[in-house]
């Protein structure tokens, strides 16, 4: 067990691991045993009904996926968490848990595109009343919350426009009001912000993006209090979106890194934030680490660095994308984020392809922005590489 006052580098390392080894080994083995074997009836039992620790089938538990959970709740800070074979599984699954007809959500407009897409198509077909306010408005949240709610859903930074929201004073909200506060902490990591610690009761991550790492591996986990969280895993159980055990095992294999490589992302990502401010065909730039975004204050006071995400909006909109981002020699145009390489992509084919551009014109997303995941790269890399990129990119522009 990792003692509480070691640092989260370390514990990312370490954290979670030792129960699970086996034979000496160094590192927890991949688990791929689908069931287990009793030969004492009564103690099958027990495990079949949660009075013994054990696994008795791989869509309820298994080791390797169990030691995953344990490195994520020591990470945030819960007392249980549970994981999905995606990150939208954790979302999905932890809403259908404790959403029936005539309860009412409320969450924010900004969330990522398939978040928003369960908000404004599916819970309203299942007579869920959800109410989307503006994202940074704190007093029209906190004025819908007051009318009462089950849930208040937060995604704070967001996808893609890495908008702020003050934990602390939501959660308070939340609470006044009797409702579950979820966070998704998918764009902080662990590393960077810690939503319990201000007062929330449900963290998510995609585990797909930063905690694994290097773009080889589907997952998602959910952690908080035991009560909440036993009643989703019931659900997960039930319906069956599982981890798998070698997903697992490669989630386990990235978190060890995870401090080394979030604090290169966080510091790459600020430099290019600042390298794209002097652009003159960089309309605006996203990033919660510069001082002029409208939230700067609040992320400072709730965030240990500002992470490895930003995006920028470019002159000319979609034309000027598709002249910029081919010409990228170090980064992966793919709609993926948290990886060790850089990887870049617009809004429309990203974050939120399910949405219309209408849709995403009303959350503020316009067809110009470009998101960008930075990378482990050495940073003056990639800002040549950028540089070199806008140059054809104005040659472009000149030439029509």
């Amino acid at each position: 067990m990792v003692k509480e006052n070691v640092q989260a580098g370390t514990k990312a390392v370490w954290a979670g691991e030792k129960d699970y080894l086996v034979h000496g080994a160094t590192q927890v083995p991949i688990v791929l045993s689908v069931a287990y074997g009793y030969d004492d009836m009564d103690e099958w039992y027990d495990v079949a009904i949660g009075k013994k620790k054990g696994h008795i089938y791989g869509r309820n538990t298994n080791p390797t996926v169990q030691a995953f959970e344990d490195k994520v709740k020591i990470l945030e800070g819960a007392e249980a968490a549970t994981s999905f074979s995606t990150g939208m599984a954790a979302i999905s699954n932890t809403l259908s848990t404790f959403l029936v007809p005539g309860d009412r959500i409320v969450s924010m407009k900004d969330t990522y595109g398939g978040t928003n897409k369960i908000f404004t198509e599916f819970l309203p077909r299942q007579q869920i009343d959800v109410v989307l306010c503006e994202t940074g408005n704190h007093e029209q949240i906190e004025a819908e919350v007051a009318k009462g709610c089950k849930i208040l859903y937060l995604e704070t930074p967001t996808n893609p426009t890495v908008k702020i929201t003050d934990i602390e004073r939501m959660a308070r909200a939340g609470h006044e009001s009797g409702a579950i506060v979820i966070v998704d902490n998918t764009f902080a990591t662990p590393m960077n912000q810690n939503p319990i610690s201000l007062g929330v009761d449900l963290v998510i991550h995609s585990a797909t993006k930063f905690l694994g790492g290097h773009a080889d591996a589907l997952g998602g986990v959910v952690c908080g209090p035991h009560e909440l969280v036993e009643k989703i895993y019931h659900y997960r159980e039930i319906n069956g979106a599982t981890m798998d055990p070698m997903a697992a095992y490669l989630m386990i294999r990235g978190m060890k890194t995870l401090h080394l490589r979030v604090r290169q992302q966080c510091e790459n990502a600020m430099a290019l934030a600042k390298y794209l401010q002097t652009k003159d065909m960089v309309e605006s730039v996203y990033y919660p680490g510069i001082e002029t975004h409208p939230n700067h204050h609040i992320a400072k006071k709730q965030m240990k660095d500002f992470g490895g995400m930003l995006s920028f909006a470019v002159k000319g909109g979609v034309d000027t994308v598709r002249d910029l981002l081919p010409k990228l020699q170090f980064a992966n145009r793919a709609a993926n984020l948290g990886a060790v390489e850089t990887t870049v992509g617009p809004a429309r084919t990203t974050s939120h392809v399910e949405c219309t551009p209408e849709e995403r014109a009303a959350v503020g997303i316009p067809e110009g922005l470009i998101r960008v995941s930075c990378g482990i790269e050495e940073i003056e890399d990639i800002i040549a590489d950028f540089e070199q990129a806008f140059s054809h990119a104005e040659s472009v522009l000149q030439v029509k």
